[in-house]
């Protein structure tokens, strides 16, 4: 991948950060970051007063630094601000956050040197993983204790992993035939400003739950079959009359997989009911609005990913420096915090079908808990009781990070984005719906057991064979842990994605 500052979409970033494509910086922004970089220079050999270039940081912007001790500045700066704490983030993660830094400093605004950029994308290509601390950051400026630990890595400092070992940096790169980086003047400064770190843990959560949400079309589906419900609720002149796109696409989605269901027939005459439960019937409006959610966040992303956000930032064309907010993490924060808020909603939906599904007075003749043997077997009562808990965690992780602000930095960073914690407690509802998830399918492929020899719909069986394939029939009471561990591992590995259900 050629990176030019170019707008990286979650499927770019999932290339190298999942699938280890290599990068390398493009012909096209290689002019721009000399020129940059030449701005720098110039600055200095006149001895003019720049933010982060000849001055302290913060607080400390008004403390004048001599020309001999600039490389002393930005070595102190990457030291001081590695100060994270807690597990590292995930190999997949941290391959993002690079990927996406050396992109934007590709962008040619950060006065920065040619091959620094091209040090961390050989980093990159050798699986060079700095371990990076998952806490420490309130992004603003930026993430600036991630970056610092990325940064330290480079410069030969600090801990990574590589071939699988953790080890101190200097000895990975070693190993990986590559010599620590020396920063000079304004480097260590444009390694650290910046939201790279949110966006790629957020990001990278965002393509997980955007995966959720045509699979809560998929578990919702079986759901309806088992309980005998009606698609009647998805008929395209519905959608029509309050066009979301969302909305058309879940419920377009919705018949795709319901079409040819033997199940539906059985009860198409004679069927009291006039119209399912809102967890069956509104599935098109509340799937639909997590999926706009979901991509309104995406939006976002995309800008994101080409944006220069470090300080100050350099155009070269004028040699104007000129200090700002572009690390502040605002726009990621707040939708991070609204896709959390999105999936959890999602959530709610998906316990209240598995609730249905699992109790006598509502599952339309199933057997109580979908046990073989109800009294005598609690069949799936527990699953339940497990899933309402994950949905109870997902509801308490669902309050914003970003209404929150702690001044730091002596009072001069007074106003921070809590953006890291917006992107860290996103996974961890992530995590949380596809186990969820997972419950809500076996219990719905359970419930398709008690309608045999009838079918559901084409997709649905597909569906229910993939289940199958992770977790045979409840014929007997066992521990479902491992089934619901399997599944939800099938989740996250697409093993449900079929080739109509791409996302």
């Amino acid at each position: 991948m050629e990176l030019n500052g170019q707008a990286l979409a979650l499927s770019d970033i999932a290339a190298v950060a999942l699938d280890g494509e290599a990068v390398e910086v493009s012909s096209l922004a290689k002019p721009r970051v000399l020129a940059s970089r030449k701005v720098v220079e110039e600055i200095i050999a006149r001895d003019s007063v720049v933010y982060g270039v000849t001055t302290g940081f913060g607080k400390l912007s008004d403390v004048r630094i001599p020309r001999d001790a600039l490389s002393k500045l930005q070595l102190n700066l990457v030291r001081s601000h590695a100060c994270g704490i807690g597990e590292p983030l995930s190999e997949p993660e941290v391959r993002a956050m690079m990927l996406l830094r050396s992109n934007v400093l590709a962008l040619g605004f950060s006065g920065i040197r040619l091959e620094i950029i091209e040090m961390l994308g050989e980093m990159l290509n050798r699986h060079v993983h700095p371990v990076v601390p998952e806490k420490g950051s309130v992004g603003a400026s930026g993430d600036l204790a991630p970056l610092a630990h990325q940064a330290l890595t480079l410069i030969g400092e600090g801990e990574a992993f590589f071939e699988g070992e953790r080890m101190e940096s200097r000895e990975a790169l070693r190993r990986a035939k590559l010599k620590p980086a020396n920063l000079e003047a304004k480097e260590g400064l444009a390694l650290l400003n910046g939201t790279q770190a949110m966006h790629a843990v957020g990001g990278l959560a965002l393509l997980r739950a955007k995966r959720l949400t045509r699979l809560a079309d998929v578990s919702g589906a079986m759901s309806l079959e088992a309980l005998k419900g009606t698609p009647a609720a998805f008929d395209a002149r519905l959608q029509d009359a309050r066009p979301h796109a969302g909305q058309r696409a879940a419920a377009k989605h919705l018949l795709t997989l319901l079409q040819g269901s033997e199940i539906r027939q059985s009860h198409l005459k004679g069927d009291p009911r006039v119209q399912d439960a809102y967890s069956l019937r509104c599935m098109p409006q509340v799937h639909g609005a997590v999926r706009g959610a979901l991509s309104h966040c995406e939006d976002v992303l995309l800008v994101e990913s080409a944006s220069a956000t470090d300080n100050p930032l350099v155009f070269a064309e004028s040699g104007d420096v000129i200090s700002g907010g572009n690390f502040h993490g605002a726009p990621l924060a707040l939708a991070f915090d609204y896709a959390a808020i999105a999936i959890v909603d999602l959530m709610s939906m998906t316990e209240r079908r598995t609730d249905r599904l699992v109790n006598p007075d509502k599952s339309e003749g199933l057997p109580a808990f979908l046990a073989r043997q109800p009294g005598l077997e609690s069949g799936f009562m527990t699953a339940h009781v497990a899933a309402a808990s994950l949905v109870n965690e997902a509801r308490v992780l669902a309050h914003p990070a970003s209404v929150d602000n702690i001044t730091t930095s002596g009072g001069k960073e007074d106003h921070v984005s809590m953006g890291m914690t917006s992107a860290l407690k996103l996974r961890s509802i992530v995590d949380l719906a596809e186990n969820l998830l997972a419950i809500e399918l076996l219990a719905a492929a359970e419930g398709l057991e008690h309608r045999r020899p009838l079918k559901s719909g084409a997709g649905v069986e597909r569906a229910f064979a993939t289940v199958r394939k992770f977790s045979p029939p409840l014929t007997e009471d066992r521990s479902l842990a491992n089934d619901i561990a399997r599944v939800a591992e099938a989740i996250r590995n697409g093993d449900f994605d079929s080739e109509d259900e791409q996302l």
